[in-house]
């Protein structure tokens, strides 16, 4: 009976004083640490075309820079250098598919979404090969916001769902209140709109969307997938014994990346007039280690 009372008595001194970190460490026993993926929207980060070189806006097109609400991934990559395929790496995240539509999709009912500056993706590192690595590949699955518009001269804004997603299935989704049922896969570029109740939905044309790498050459990727690629500026070493959380922000570049092509050269998106969407990609990808 001592025997017990002087366990219990050890178990809850050492409950008791596990407030801190430091002291959970000490008498409870390793904490573990976790790989934290945050997702930023940056709109003044450069421009980028599906070379990851600078790129300016076509003639006869026009662009705007939206307001990114939301996100979702359906795949994150860590790889060591330049020259590691696709698959090749270290692959921290997948997200859901299905057969449900017919081919393998994502599956939009089952996808995990974040904003601006919010956590998208928390694992814990022992879960993480140690190594450096050098590059990120996120391939993009969804994203949401707000664009400006005219309409019979008045100025509107409005919420544009984007799915970017190589094939995504949907079977319903909401914009402001407003129900879109789908129940199909829809091919990258499908999109959504909904302004005061008015709802409209199209799709942008094959391969248009812009899906920066800047390892075309020595690491390219299938046409079609949104495999975003971007390198760390000093890259990433895990260790396997890390003491602290190790958090990495993912900055995507939505500097004019709503694009479409212009009957009325006025620079204002005028869906009415004819003014059809060729663009909704990100453009460009910075992961930074904080």
């Amino acid at each position: 009976m001592k025997l017990i009372k002087s366990f219990l008595l050890v178990f809850l001194l050492c409950f008791s004083s596990c407030d801190k970190e430091e002291s959970e460490e000490l008498c409870c026993g390793p904490v573990q640490k976790n790989l934290i993926v945050k997702l930023k929207f940056d709109p003044n980060q450069e421009r980028l075309n599906n070379l990851g070189q600078p790129a300016s806006i076509p003639s006869g097109n026009a662009a705007q820079t939206p307001t990114i609400s939301r996100m979702s991934a359906n795949y994150i990559e860590f790889a060591p250098n330049a020259f590691t395929g696709l698959g090749e790496g270290e692959i921290i995240f997948e997200g859901s598919k299905t057969t449900e539509g017919g081919t393998e999709a994502i599956d939009f009912q089952d996808a995990i979404f974040a904003g601006n500056n919010d956590v998208f993706l928390s694992i814990p590192l022992n879960q993480i090969t140690p190594g450096d690595y050098n590059w990120v590949r996120v391939s993009l699955a969804y994203q949401e916001g707000d664009i400006d518009l005219l309409v019979n001269g008045v100025d509107y804004t409005g919420t544009l769902a984007s799915f970017v997603g190589f094939n995504t299935y949907i079977s319903s989704f909401n914009i402001n209140g407003s129900t879109f049922t789908v129940n199909e896969n829809k091919l990258q570029g499908f999109w959504a709109f909904e302004a005061l109740g008015f709802t409209s939905q199209g799709q942008a044309p094959p391969g248009a969307t812009t899906v920066p790498n800047p390892l075309f050459d020595s690491s390219p990727i299938p046409q079609g997938s949104c495999v975003v690629t971007g390198q760390f500026e000093n890259g990433l070493t895990l260790t396997g014994n890390e003491t602290e959380d190790v958090v990495v922000t993912l900055s995507f570049s939505i500097n004019n990346s709503f694009e479409w092509t212009e009957v009325n050269t006025d620079g204002k998106y005028e869906p009415e007039a004819g003014e059809q969407v060729v663009d909704m990609g990100l453009r460009g990808l910075i992961p930074m280690v904080d």
